[in-house]
């Protein structure tokens, strides 16, 4: 099944070894940014979330001039420096001593994050045919978090609150693993390159737009509309939303938060090839909406553990680990649709465009997930926090089925309907 699923190009294989190197060292940071800020800085939950939202506000101002500058340019010109900057940025996290840094860093971070995302799948798009995508993106997201998994659980026996330089060592270590896909790219010197020909090269008329084409394109705006709700109450309230529930609600041990990462790892990497193979010539918008409802389960299990959090300490942190484990499942029917529908929407010469505005989701979502999240739980509006975000799962459900009528057959990865053959006329 495995080998199913890898790339036939070797340039696309060792890609994802550099993800899965360097998601080692982001799983040793994912989970404890939020409890790293607050409890070991001595910054208020609200600090640490406008920080983190902050990050998330940068990223989505960038991300379009990452994009333009990949198609102008070619990938890998965007990506070695992204990922260098990216591992400044990261290690200097060790460093913050105060609200002023977490920001200044956070800057940084984001300078180098707004273009790795869409680079990298832009560089994957074109080392794979339209058949192999989805699984190859697919793929590419269960090491990824084969990677956030291990790193994860090796910082959940080591870190702890009361020794800061257990922070410091991990973080310094994540800004070492972000120089491994990096160095792997300038291995490859015929990868990356500008996708389609300038003008002065061929004598074409460049295309007119640039992304008001790409916002034209009305599929790609509703895929753009149902990720951003999605995100939104989903993957932007890991880092703050689920870690501060857990904490300050579940009162669960951060050593709890680690674990319950490494349950949404072991979800995804056993359940990822499988439900690749069982999604194949399966509607990408149908599996979209099965995302937000399984989304919107995960964060009523986490909920619960809210509710029994001061009678039964021990089902309070069970419902912590299932929620990222359910959230898990929910990901691997996420991670091949999204690029696989991007992709299939957009043209060589705005590629690196439409992977920038699938990116920039994250972004947009990044600055309300955290600076939401944090002051609402931090002010006892746990409760109110889990009803938003679960019906917010719900709503990026019924989006998703209205895309469907919006993409073709192909786009949409189910097969096409038969063409009738008119009957001969009779004598």
């Amino acid at each position: 099944m495995l080998r199913q699923a890898l790339p036939s190009r070797p340039e696309a294989r060792r890609i994802l070894v550099g993800t899965l190197l360097s998601a080692v060292g982001r799983g040793l940071t994912l989970p404890f940014l939020f409890i790293y800020l607050t409890d070991v800085r001595g910054l208020s939950d609200a600090q640490a979330g406008l920080a983190i939202g902050w990050y998330g506000a940068v990223t989505l101002a960038l991300s379009p001039i990452g994009g333009t500058l990949i198609d102008r340019f070619g990938a890998r010109r965007v990506v070695v420096p992204a990922l260098v900057i990216e591992a400044v940025g990261t290690g200097s996290l060790a460093l913050v001593d105060s609200a002023a840094e977490a920001f200044g860093v956070a800057t940084v971070i984001a300078v180098g994050g707004s273009a790795i995302w869409s680079g990298q799948a832009t560089i994957l798009a074109s080392l794979t045919d339209s058949g192999e995508r989805q699984r190859v993106f697919g793929l590419q997201f269960a090491l990824l978090n084969l990677g956030i998994g291990i790193g994860g659980l090796i910082s959940g026996l080591i870190v702890d609150t009361a020794r800061p330089g257990t922070f410091q060592v991990v973080y310094l270590i994540d800004a070492l693993t972000y120089l491994a896909p990096a160095v792997i790219l300038l291995s490859l010197p015929a990868v990356g390159h500008r996708l389609a020909a300038a003008p002065a090269d061929t004598g074409a008329t460049r295309p007119a737009g640039g992304y008001l084409t790409v916002l034209r394109d009305r599929p790609f705006r509703r895929l753009i509309i149902f990720g951003l709700v999605l995100t939104t109450c989903g993957y932007a309230q890991i880092e703050v939303g689920f870690a501060a529930y857990a904490v300050r609600v579940v009162e669960v041990t951060p050593r709890v938060v680690a674990f319950a990462l490494t349950a949404n790892t072991i979800m995804i990497v056993l359940a990822q090839l499988v439900v690749i193979r069982r999604l194949e010539g399966r509607s990408r918008s149908g599996a979209l909406a099965v995302v937000g409802a399984v989304f919107a389960a995960a964060w009523l299990v986490l909920g619960a553990g809210g509710l029994v959090s001061g009678t039964n300490a021990i089902v309070a942190a069970v419902c912590v680990v299932a929620c990222s484990a359910i959230f898990g499942f929910g990901e691997t029917m996420l991670s091949p649709m999204m690029p696989a529908i991007t992709n299939a929407l957009a043209t060589d010469e705005l590629r690196g465009r439409y992977n920038a505005m699938g990116s920039m989701i994250f972004g947009i979502s990044g600055v309300v997930g955290p600076v939401t999240a944090g002051p609402l739980i931090g002010a006892g509006g746990g409760l109110i926090w889990v009803c938003l975000v679960t019906g917010g799962c719900l709503v990026a459900s019924l989006i998703a089925l209205s895309l469907r009528r919006l993409l073709s057959a192909a786009q949409d990865g189910r097969p096409a309907a038969p063409v009738l053959e008119p009957e001969p006329a009779r004598a």
